[in-house]
């Protein structure tokens, strides 16, 4: 047992010279994977204590605006995510060859790329912040209520972007740890904030966003402290803020991809929330709590999903194409038993979970029934989770791009509006839609798995 608490505490400390490379694989999983569930479960905490703090102190019409807001930001949610697969691919490849010179360069195009990207966002979204709530259904009054939220919430875009494109890169070198601290210190900050801003200050749903932005700008700043620590095994180098052109297409051929993949999702899920919009508010706030829910238990998930993308880029680095393959499949079928525990725990209490944060029956029958139908598919899903990250570490991005626009795009959409609208299923339609697609995405990637086509891409 003592053996299994140092381990673990060598895992929250990390080490920057550590090889997972020539590790055991179940050692370098467990190195790896503890700092990046941490990292996850404390990044869903942010939408989750933004949800908590409204539904208690706004009430069910700022938590249909968030609801609506954060659908539309999962498109920025969906670059920073691309953006970071393409950054921890490229670095853990660099890290895996042992080339920190390369990667220290890389890593600041990748800075360059963030705050580009969240520039242009944030100008879009601050100026258009009341046509998007509208746009998504939201009614004048909802406008009213939330379109400070979403102004804030877009402003924000550059910190948003490079939170987790750094996190990204971070996790890439095998810096996990690092990567963990600084979105514990970005989602405390938020929590205590929402606490003054909302209850205390009576700033409402925009106290909400003031806090989130606070608390992932303090994120950014710790990060980028610790990636110009002379010490640091992936640090910044200032040349590296000239733009150098093959690392750029580099990344973001493999961003394109990855970016591709979550900005498919998206678009899907805002399909999703603007079908449920009509249905009324009150379907909105129960789906947008039971999302929350399913997100702080999806991200620790995703932890265990990256670090399989670290350990298939630094082995297919080293040439060591068997073991990435072994470490892929071994943190996929530890997923699938998280994942199951977690279903049977939202079988059997999900309905006290709803109720803590709304009491309103409609809003607790839906928020009930979105838990209960999503969960009943978390086994396939945590699969195909693990399976598309490895092959997204390898930087073979477009196969499982090609599997997330058929699924989410052809199959989902369609389907979730023919079971709501004409077979008349409602909202319970579209929370089967999501199960069916996110099935045949899992066996779509197993099956290119397989080919070990994924083993030939160069990064």
């Amino acid at each position: 047992m003592s053996n299994y608490i140092q381990l673990f505490k060598d895992a929250l400390k990390g080490d920057e010279e550590r090889d997972y490379t020539s590790l055991s694989i179940n050692k370098g999983i467990f190195l790896l994977s503890v700092p990046m569930v941490i990292e996850m479960f404390f990044e869903a905490s942010f939408a989750l204590a933004d949800a908590f703090f409204v539904a208690r102190y706004v009430g069910t019409l700022g938590v249909a605006a968030v609801g609506l807001t954060e659908s539309v930001l999962t498109i920025i949610y969906s670059m920073a995510w691309g953006l970071s697969s393409a950054a921890a691919a490229v670095l853990a490849r660099r890290i895996g060859e042992k080339d920190n010179q390369k990667a220290g360069l890389a890593l600041a195009n990748v800075i360059l790329i963030s705050v580009s990207l969240g520039l242009i966002i944030a100008s879009f979204g601050y100026y258009f912040s009341t046509d998007i709530l509208r746009l998504m259904g939201g009614s004048e009054e909802l406008v009213q209520e939330g379109h400070w939220y979403t102004r804030i919430q877009f402003l924000s875009s550059p910190i948003i972007i490079l939170l987790f494109t750094l996190s990204g890169s971070l996790r890439g070198a095998g810096s996990a740890s690092l990567a963990m601290k600084s979105v514990i210190i970005a989602n405390v900050l938020n929590i205590a904030l929402d606490y003054l801003f909302i209850p205390v200050m009576g700033l409402g749903i925009k106290g909400a966003a003031i806090a989130t932005m606070i608390g992932r700008t303090v994120g950014v700043l710790y990060q980028l402290y610790i990636l110009t620590n002379a010490s640091s095994k992936l640090q910044l180098i200032l040349k590296g803020f000239i733009p150098k052109k093959t690392i750029i297409v580099n990344v973001l051929k493999i961003a394109a991809g990855s970016t591709g993949q979550f900005l498919i999702q998206s678009a899907s899920w805002v399909f999703m929330v603007r079908i449920l919009s009509i249905y009324g508010s009150e379907v909105i706030a129960g789906y947008t709590i039971a999302l929350r829910i399913i997100i702080f238990t999806i991200l620790p998930s995703w932890g265990l999903a990256n670090s399989g993308a670290t350990l298939v880029g630094q082995n297919l680095g080293a040439g060591k194409a068997e073991r990435a393959v072994k470490s892929a499949w071994t943190i996929a079928y530890m997923n699938m038993a998280f994942m199951t525990f977690i279903a049977i725990f939202f079988f059997l209490f999900a309905k006290p979970f709803i109720m803590f944060f709304d009491n309103t029956p409609q809003v607790v029958e839906t928020g009930v029934s979105c838990l209960k139908i999503l969960a009943s598919g978390y086994i396939i899903f945590a699969l195909g989770m693990v399976i598309t990250q490895a092959i997204n570490g390898a930087g073979d991005t477009l196969p499982p791009t090609i599997f997330n626009l058929v699924c989410f795009w052809f199959i989902q959409i369609p389907l979730a509006y023919y079971l709501a609208e004409k077979v008349g299923w409602r909202e319970t339609g579209v929370f089967v839609s999501i199960v069916v697609a996110d099935f045949i995405l899992a066996i779509s990637a197993v099956v290119y798995f397989k080919t070990n086509r994924w083993q030939k891409k160069k990064v």
